[in-house]
């Protein structure tokens, strides 16, 4: 099978769409090493600068349907590069940051509008339109990207600022966005087919009408939200919620780190799963796993059990995030991929918005996140069960251009 050859061409489309995700990601997983640092220099609330996270995950929400439209029909190549150069110099300017809240709040809109132009949003529909037998491992080896981000630059992030200051880092961090990434996508990300977008738009524009009318949608929808919430509010506030309960900072950043191991394992193990078994199903345990792991933090007071809780939620959650592009494209296929990958998008957006708010007001009012993490460990299991109420699809999508999956 040509997909499985190493020397498939289809590959180094892969490589260079995962080198994208985890530049434009990078942003995301050194949130919590430098929220501390931000509120000791100006004293600002871990509401308050955790807001600025929200900023960046509604701006990217906002963002995600037009750039899912323009790759739909343009294609990736001038839309990923350029979105990839805007956000690292956005990063890089928080080496300027004065005492003034909405300065930070305009930088992370910033970055935020730009970061979906270089996300899954994009890399999706390009590796679907080079695999389709191995479709489900070579989406996961593009948004383990993420998870290798995850893994190596938060420790390294934290050793900077110990060594140089936050202020340098964000200016290291942020040049290496358009130094490395940019040539690398430019260069690299393509579809197989790259012809033919505008003559596709009466059947985009009716696939898109079916699927927004069709249950299976809004069902992955609203179990993105859901299970989002948990992992980004824990992504915010792990380093700050175990060091409170005192571990160290250097190994509450190794505690993020592995987060970011279990979520690439999680990743590259679930792609393996989609391409043999059910996605839906997989997707249950997925979850479940997850909501475990919320349980776990919840009472983490130790380096061992932030460690357990940070594996079980890197795991599950991680893994999540190939189901959804993998179901779009077997339920409505490739036409409108990024459309409506860019439509679930903004739920991934909205939740990553609400979770790490709703655990900096819980910790401001109380001094606590226990309640506020039993309550999305109790979500993110309802969304496992949700799951499982999905339809079952076919190797070919269930919707063409003319029919929608009702159920």
């Amino acid at each position: 099978m040509e997909e499985a050859r190493p020397g498939y061409e289809g590959w180094p489309v892969v490589a260079a769409s995962a080198t994208g995700v985890f530049f434009v990601t990078m942003v995301f997983f050194t949130f919590p090493v430098f929220l501390k640092p931000l509120a000791d220099e100006f004293s600002w609330s871990r509401e308050a600068i955790s807001s600025a996270y929200a900023v960046m995950t509604l701006a990217s929400a906002i963002s995600a349907p037009l750039i899912g439209a323009l790759v739909d029909r343009w294609g990736p190549r001038w839309i990923c590069g350029p979105c990839l150069l805007i956000a690292g110099a956005a990063f890089a300017s928080l080496a300027l940051l004065a005492n003034r809240l909405w300065h930070l709040y305009a930088v992370f809109a910033i970055i935020g509008l730009a970061s979906a132009g270089s996300s899954p949003v994009v890399y999706s529909r390009v590796i679907a339109s080079w695999f389709d037998r191995r479709r489900g491992q070579a989406l996961a080896v593009m948004i383990a990207g993420s998870a290798l981000g995850a893994i190596i630059v938060p420790p390294i992030a934290q050793a900077l600022i110990d060594g140089a200051g936050w202020r340098n880092v964000y200016v290291i961090l942020g040049a290496a966005m358009p130094l490395i990434g940019v040539p690398v996508v430019v260069r690299l990300v393509r579809e197989r087919d790259s012809s033919g977008h505008g003559a596709l738009k009466g059947s985009r524009s009716a696939v898109l009408r079916g699927a927004l009318q069709s249950r299976t949608l809004w069902t992955l929808i609203v179990v993105v939200f859901g299970t989002t919430m948990t992992l980004n509010g824990a992504i915010v506030h792990l380093s700050a919620l175990l060091t409170d309960r005192g571990v160290s900072s250097s190994r509450a950043a190794l505690v993020v780190s592995v987060m970011g191991v279990a979520s690439l394992l999680g990743r590259l193990m679930t792609g393996w799963l989609l391409d043999r078994f059910v996605a839906t199903r997989v997707s249950f345990v997925l979850l479940a796993i997850a909501a475990v792991g919320a349980l776990v933090l919840a009472r983490a007071d130790s380096f061992a059990a932030g460690i357990v809780a940070a594996a079980f939620i890197g795991f599950g959650t991680g893994g999540e995030v190939d189901v959804i592009p993998y179901l779009l494209s077997r339920y409505f296929g490739l036409t409108a991929l990024s459309t409506l990958f860019g439509i679930a998008w903004m739920a991934f957006g909205l939740a990553g918005a609400v979770g790490p708010i709703a655990l900096g007001r819980a910790y401001d009012a109380t001094g606590s996140y226990d309640v506020v993490l039993v309550w999305m460990a109790a979500v993110t299991l309802g969304m496992a069960a949700l799951m499982l109420s999905l339809p079952s699809y076919t190797a070919a999508p269930l919707m063409s251009a003319s029919r929608s999956p009702s159920a």
